[in-house]
């Protein structure tokens, strides 16, 4: 199941209206390309169909996205659980180390952000998705396994 929340939902729309804009630009750079003779060896022609097929892929996979999207509300959040759109203040249960995770449902990757996104797919997302705080969590990492302790949720 694909969760996100409405700010999520909303940015995936914005860029959805974004790409579909570009269609029109990119359909007139091949027709542009086109004019300049043998499509054989036109670099500007090629150029100009990879990209509108780039943006067409992109398309489908955020219509798709939204297709199938549960979108979560603060009023979905269950109280003291993780959920969607959660940061969760973890400590390292070997090192004592503790950071910040939000679980959201499609990843922004802001470099400013005081937390680490993960998505409830992603092996830290499925152990903190349902989650109380107070428990332990076992998240089984490529390098191994690691155990959380859920210290509170901001």
């Amino acid at each position: 199941m694909n969760y996100l929340t409405a700010q999520d939902q909303a940015r995936l729309q914005e860029q959805l209206a974004e790409l579909i804009k570009l269609r029109l630009v990119l359909s007139d750079r091949i027709g542009r390309a086109r004019e300049l003779g043998d499509l054989r060896e036109n670099a500007e022609y090629h150029t100009a169909k990879d990209d509108q097929g780039h943006n067409e892929r992109k398309i489908r996979d955020i219509e798709k996205k939204l297709a199938s999207a549960v979108v979560v509300g603060d009023q979905d959040m269950p109280e003291g659980m993780v959920f969607i759109g959660a940061t969760v203040r973890l400590r390292d249960v070997n090192s004592g180390e503790e950071d910040l995770y939000r679980l959201v449902g499609e990843p922004v990757d802001d470099p400013d952000a005081d937390y680490i996104e993960v998505t409830p797919n992603s092996p830290m997302g499925m152990s903190l998705l349902k989650a109380h705080v107070g428990e332990t969590v076992r998240v089984d990492l490529p390098r191994g396994a690691k155990k959380y302790e859920i210290v509170e949720i901001t």
